[in-house]
């Protein structure tokens, strides 16, 4: 799950035969808190306000449960909305994918074990971040 710019918000390592749609919730639920400026009134926003995804995704169950988070669905409908009003949404989430699985060990799958892989990427998503916070830096 990524924000509006890219920067990876949470990731959630799965089996390949595994649904996306089964794995939603427990990627929403795993966002960390957001801290903000010192003095500001209010308890750090735990979640999104807002969730786009594609047809995949179109569930009444997964509707209603991102609506009991405080979140609303920008679900794509199945037969009714078209794929390419979503494009401008989406093209962020495949354009942070490409940069994950440019790192060589996440696109190709070496490692057997499963908390290995996990690091890694959780690693790729740190430089993805440092990418954004120092760009000069070129990470």
């Amino acid at each position: 799950m990524v924000e509006r710019n890219g920067i990876p918000l949470a990731v959630r390592l799965s089996a390949a035969n595994a649904h996306d749609a089964t794995q939603l919730l427990p990627l929403v639920d795993a966002i960390p808190p957001i801290i903000g400026p010192q003095g500001k009134p209010g308890r750090p926003r735990r979640r999104p306000s807002k969730l786009h995804a594609d047809k995949a995704y179109d569930s009444s169950d997964l509707r209603r449960a991102l609506r009991t988070r405080g979140i609303t669905p920008r679900l794509a409908r199945r037969g009714i909305d078209s794929s390419e009003r979503l494009g401008r949404h989406r093209w962020v989430v495949e354009r942070t994918l490409a940069w994950l699985l440019g790192c060589r060990r996440l696109g190709v799958r070496y490692e057997r074990r499963a908390d290995l892989l996990q690091g890694l990427l959780h690693l790729a998503c740190a430089l993805r971040c440092l990418g954004f916070l120092a760009p000069d830096e070129g990470c």
